[in-house]
């Protein structure tokens, strides 16, 4: 049986009548060994059916062929699913997909409760983190999450209960535990709503880690959440953004429905990035990008989003004349046109001497100024 974390057997869907086993072949092992190819011509129906050689496919109404492609090696595989899956083949755009067997093919879990699992050690496995969470309940489906390129793991994944009171002890009970060579993390699953019916896709695709890792520095751990126009706090961006890795600190802006996350590491924020970007968090579809790489998030905005108004509007001065000057509420970037003058308040900032305000009075909490 083909190992399923690993698979070595492609569907080639959409043919054209004139293709042949010999040619599928010849364009297939230019990529890697192939080690059989088995061409389905018959389809007399549609429904899901169990082919000649062991693997299931959804027939349709048409009478076009496909085939299965087998490889040696995952990684040729895996690279022929990446290099022809839409090309064309005597005049059709072929479709490409990783082969299933009848044995793998998923029920429907979309209403069993999802935990997720971060902060994965690359070695843990499937059926490494099914065991581990086994003793909590009757678990419908465990999964760690892979590249599809590479076959490595992405160092997070899903465990699905039947029963939501045996995953909250799971989330409750697993979280901090040691697994492998690391601590993980768990918490609720943030799934994608389904698309609304009769509306068509707006173009957003889903985010790869790969892509989004590459888009900042190394040294960038800031993620931008955006789109929260109600019920945003701390509180939620914390439970949130806490499974993907160490959160350094938070900044919210409830007013303007969004906030800034910082992480311990670049890794942390990217993985955080790909999973949240597009969900639904108080009802409302958010967006997840890359915060500037500043140390003051309160200045941050999301690298490729400008609102199009000037960056004074976000910010307003509130007098302290117990400190000598002005401090800046939170919400834009301040001006810069001003001439520093010693021992006194300059765009928020005191330098030398950093000072934690709690000024209640002015509504202000835990701003950061350094005197000059």
């Amino acid at each position: 049986m083909e190992d399923e974390s690993h698979p070595k057997t492609l569907y080639v869907g959409n043919l054209s009548r004139d293709v042949t086993e010999i040619l599928i072949l010849q364009l297939f092992t230019q990529i890697g060994p192939c080690k059989s190819c088995k061409m389905i011509t018959e389809q007399p129906d549609s429904r899901r059916m169990n082919s000649s050689v062991g693997f299931s496919v959804l027939q349709q109404s048409s009478n076009d062929p496909y085939c299965f492609v087998e490889f040696f090696e995952h990684r040729d595989a895996a690279a022929a699913l990446a290099a022809m899956n839409g090309r064309k083949i005597l005049g059709k755009e072929v479709k490409v997909n990783w082969a299933t067997t009848p044995s793998s093919q998923k029920k429907d879990t979309s209403n069993h409760f999802h935990v997720f699992v971060g902060d994965l050690s690359p070695e843990i496995t499937t059926e490494d983190i099914k065991a581990a969470f086994a003793p909590f309940g009757k678990i419908s489906d465990a999964r760690v999450v892979k590249d599809m390129t590479t076959g490595k793991s992405k160092g997070y994944g899903f465990v699905s209960f039947y029963n939501k009171l045996d995953a909250e002890n799971a989330i409750v009970h697993m979280g901090g535990q040691w697994l492998g060579g690391r601590q993980i993390r768990t918490n609720w699953a943030t799934r994608k709503p389904p698309a609304p019916k009769n509306v068509q896709d707006n173009g957003s695709k889903q985010l790869r880690f790969e892509d989004v890792v590459n888009q900042s520095s190394p040294q960038n751990c800031t993620v931008y959440c955006g789109g929260i126009q109600s019920g945003l706090s701390e509180h939620l961006m914390r439970q949130t953004f806490s499974p993907f890795g160490q959160i350094m600190e938070i900044r919210v802006f409830p007013e303007k429905g969004y906030s800034f996350i910082r992480f311990s590491s670049h890794e942390s924020a990217a993985h955080a990035i790909v999973s949240v970007n597009g969900t639904s968090i108080e009802c409302h579809i958010v967006k997840c990008y890359w915060g500037k790489e500043s140390p003051d998030m309160a200045k941050s905005v999301p690298q490729g989003f400008h609102s199009g108004r000037s960056s004074t509007e976000h910010f307003k001065t509130v007098p302290v004349p117990s400190l000598g000057g002005r401090v800046w509420i939170p919400g834009a970037v301040p001006a810069r046109s001003c001439d520093a003058q010693p021992g006194k308040l300059q765009h928020g900032w005191l330098p030398d001497t950093v000072i934690r305000l709690s000024l209640s009075s002015v509504g202000i909490s835990g701003l950061s100024v350094r005197r000059t």
